[in-house]
């Protein structure tokens, strides 16, 4: 059997189910619909699906079959009239659950459609004794050593034992299985201290003409956004603002393709479900405005980098330090380094928080697309992306997802750049000067520390402050006699800039 494409659309009085069937017998087709449930038959196509509110047949139901498309269009009364149905466009969720599952090692509710509403199973339901059975084997040393977890939920483990070698090129962590959440966190930090590169950086801040072209760009979900607040002083409620989100066939065959799964997630992991989703967002968000929307060889490469979730496999406690890790790795890893992008993206990611669940879905789609069609990062589409698509179909989104909107607006950005960190002392007798700075109270989420001794007497010196991150640099004009460590400086428009990052922190 195929499943067919469909859409759902509704009115105040009726739920409209448009079924593309092209190749189907006209004259031999089944509908069914009571309650929640709606079924459909045409030969080779069958549909069944689970309806977010109640239908009735009252004899006030409409069916019409269009030719020339192959679409069958049919209009069911809602058994209460005035009722908003949501969640229309969650295709996913919309199909019932299937029976069979797949061999992923992943801890899901199966089986969900068989529970009695009231959330308890039937007792007197017989117990299946035709399970699978496989010969006892001893486990070995190695299997009882302990497995540490990644993935969705943080649900997944033993997945790189065996694929460590071919999968090195996606994820930056070695052995993800037998390395704990703290030590990978150790380990990130100081890849990022070892990559950041301050010629790279500058070079970006005083040589911006094309990062302000990128900040330029308006995203998909700009005019979206745009549209949502022209029409929040109207008398429109904020779930109808999911009707502004629209699917494009490709991605509607995405999500019928997507296997119907539920996820049994306890409070600690639906936390950690959230905070990476934000994670991947800003990366996302950062890839979508530096290409402007034209995906490349690079795309698959930029969002997996910029996301510890991703390549790390980090876990969250609140969203300052997911806000934190983003600013940093875009410092340090993709072409464009300038905070500016940092600020861009953050915004970004309010926006498609505040469109709500459709928004989300479409760019977990987008991400699901691009890694789909890069080798090997597809991995990551069995470990996160797939099920994040599903998922947040589920997902009860009002009011956790104004939660999370409002940690994240919390957490917010400076009104005005901060003082930078530093004291001048100038020693008269050799004629030098120097800009010791202090250690910042948490050395964790600081770039390198560098003092600046120049060997000669300065008479004026300009510290930059870089927006909301803590960082001062000293831009002096090359002078005779000008000494310092060739690390240390960098040559723009004909002038050498001697710099001392110092540490950023999200205000």
């Amino acid at each position: 059997m195929l499943t067919p494409a469909f859409d759902l659309s509704q009115d105040p009085d009726f739920l409209t189910v448009a079924i593309r069937v092209p190749y189907a017998r006209v004259s031999e087709f089944d509908v069914y619909f009571e309650g929640v449930d709606f079924k459909f038959y045409a030969k080779p196509y069958f549909l069944r699906l689970t309806l977010p509110g109640r239908v009735v047949e009252n004899g006030s139901e409409q069916g019409s079959y269009d030719t020339d498309k192959g679409i069958f269009t049919i209009r069911l009364p809602k058994e209460t009239p005035g009722q908003h149905f949501e969640g229309l466009n969650m295709l996913t969720a919309l199909l019932a659950p299937r029976k069979s599952r797949t061999a992923k090692p992943l801890v899901e509710e199966i089986g969900a459609s068989e529970v009695s509403e009231g959330g308890v199973e039937d007792e007197d339901e017989e117990f299946d004794w035709e399970i699978e059975q496989s010969p006892y084997e001893e486990a070995s040393e190695s299997a009882l050593s302990p497995q540490y977890h990644y993935g969705f939920g943080n649900l997944r483990s033993g997945v790189f034992q065996r694929l460590q070698d071919e999968l090195s090129d996606v994820i930056d962590i070695k052995d993800p299985d037998f390395t704990p959440a703290t030590e990978r966190r150790q380990k990130r930090l100081a890849a990022e201290l070892a990559k950041f590169d301050p010629d790279h950086y500058l070079a970006d801040f005083f040589e911006d003409e094309a990062v302000e072209q990128v900040l330029k760009y308006n995203p998909w979900w700009s005019d979206i956004y745009s549209e949502m607040m022209a029409s929040l002083g109207k008398s429109q409620e904020q779930e109808n603002h999911a009707a502004l989100v629209s699917f494009s066939e490709e991605e509607k065959y995405q999500l019928r393709k997507f296997v119907n799964k539920s996820y049994l997630l306890d409070k600690r992991a639906h936390s950690q479900v959230y905070y990476s989703l934000i994670d991947i967002l800003l990366a996302y968000c950062y890839e979508t405005r530096v290409t402007e929307g034209e995906k490349n060889v690079e795309s698959a490469w930029n969002i997996r980098k910029l996301s510890p979730t991703l390549c790390w496999f980090e876990t969250w406690t609140n969203v300052h330090e997911i806000l934190v890790s983003f600013g940093r790795r875009v410092l340090c890893y993709p072409l464009y380094r300038h905070f500016k992008l940092v600020m861009k993206a953050y915004r970004d990611t309010i926006k498609i928080l505040q469109l709500g669940k459709s928004a989300v879905l479409k760019c977990l789609l987008d991400v699901h697309k691009i890694f789909q069609e890069n080798d090997p990062a597809y991995i990551l589409n069995d470990l996160y992306i797939s099920d994040y698509c599903v998922w947040i179909q589920k997902a009860n989104g009002n009011a956790r997802f104004k939660a999370v909107l409002l940690e994240v607006a919390r957490t917010g950005e400076p009104t005005q750049p901060p003082t930078p960190f530093f004291r001048k002392s100038r020693n008269h007798n050799k004629g030098s000067a120097q800009f010791p700075h202090p250690p910042p109270p948490d050395r964790s989420w600081c770039l390198p520390v560098w003092p600046i001794t120049a060997c000669c007497a300065l008479s004026s010196w300009e510290p930059i402050a870089c927006c909301s991150l803590r960082m001062s640099m000293f831009k002096v004009p090359s002078q005779r006699g000008f000494q310092t460590a060739p690390s240390l400086s960098t040559l723009v428009r004909g002038k050498t800039y001697f710099y001392a990052p110092v540490c950023f922190q999200w205000f």
